[in-house]
């Protein structure tokens, strides 16, 4: 019971962190109004969760190996809670930190206080043999997602340079109006590679605590879980929404559409590979990459360097928090 209430709250703080991203450009270019554009994130990142599938949810679920459930159940508790108060930590200083490191993060040091190396499934042995699979796939997929981000905004933005040259300045009206679609598939794509981190945290719990047979997601845990992430995108983010939509460099519609094509692109593939990564890195970087192409100088490297110190500093930090938490709630959990 525990696990699956920290979870979701975890959840909640995931729409602080993450969901803001999907609609942080389309506000920044005044394509809609703030309170407009969260609620419509809101309710696109909840079908994204509910019809998003579970791919993502079973990599996370296989990432910590331990036979006992009792210390599987403590180790899930002690990485939800170090991610929970990461995000929220990195979410009051407005860093736009990534909730996946903070839970993978979370994951492998509460599993390593728990029972060692040897409970993580680090992927090196499937990778001599060319699979893809444990660690080595999730922290691949994030440092992918990263460039592919970025070279995706970069050439998107050179590719509409071309394609509106010329063109007058009553093309922004339509193209504020295409950015309805794209921030739907954005925040789409946002629940559904998102909420199925949760999703395998609780399915886990609920495996291991009895209460279903069978590592598949039940329903209600999928409603629980979108109803989480739309009050969080409701309820917070804007700071980070300052950062992304307003202090890397000025956005026009046009960088914001070409913005959420980049990113939209770069989740929905990772989410169809099983890949959990961070929907604000994969915005933020496209949103460096789309003012990289128009002018360098434009952009505020100052604000990338400290979200890419932070997001360094991210796994270390919450697997640390998570093997000092587990070490201090085992002796009280023991029954």
């Amino acid at each position: 019971m525990a696990v699956v209430a920290i979870s979701l709250f975890f959840a909640f703080t995931n729409g602080f962190q993450d969901s803001s991203a999907t609609v942080a450009t389309m506000i920044a270019c005044r394509a809609a109004t703030p309170k407009a554009g969260v609620l419509y994130s809101a309710a696109f990142g909840f079908l994204g969760a509910i019809l998003g599938g579970s791919a993502v949810a079973f990599t996370i679920e296989g990432l910590v190996l331990i036979g006992s459930p009792t210390l599987m159940v403590q180790v899930m508790l002690a990485a939800v809670l170090s991610a929970s108060m990461w995000n929220l930590i990195t979410w009051w200083f407005g860093l736009p930190s990534s909730s996946t490191h903070a839970l993978v993060g979370g994951l492998v040091g509460g599993g390593i206080a728990a029972a060692g190396t040897g409970s993580i499934d680090w992927g090196l042995d499937a990778l001599a043999s060319g699979e893809l699979v444990g660690l080595t796939k999730v922290l691949l997929f994030l440092m992918l997602s990263v460039a592919i981000g970025f070279l995706g905004g970069y050439m998107m933005k050179k590719f509409s340079m071309v394609v509106l040259r010329g063109a007058k300045r009553s093309i922004n009206r339509p193209i504020r109006r295409v950015q309805f679609l794209t921030t739907a598939v954005l925040a789409f794509s946002h629940g559904a590679n998102d909420g199925q981190k949760q999703m395998g945290i609780i399915t886990i719990a609920l495996v291991a605590g009895g209460v279903i047979a069978v590592q598949e997601i039940p329903a209600w845990v999928r409603v629980a879980v979108a109803v989480a992430i739309g009050l969080g995108t409701i309820g917070g983010g804007w700071k980070i929404m300052r950062t992304l939509g307003r202090k890397i460099f000025p956005i026009k519609p046009i960088d914001s559409l070409d913005s959420q094509i980049a990113s939209s692109g770069t989740i929905l593939l990772s989410t169809a590979a099983g890949a959990p990564v961070s929907s604000t890195q994969v915005v933020a970087s496209s949103v460096m990459g789309v003012g990289a192409a128009e002018r360098v100088r434009l952009v505020q490297w100052s604000v990338g360097k400290h979200m890419m110190i932070s997001w360094l500093l991210t796994i270390p930090a919450s697997a640390a928090l998570s093997a000092l938490l587990f070490n201090i709630l085992r002796p009280l959990l023991l029954f």
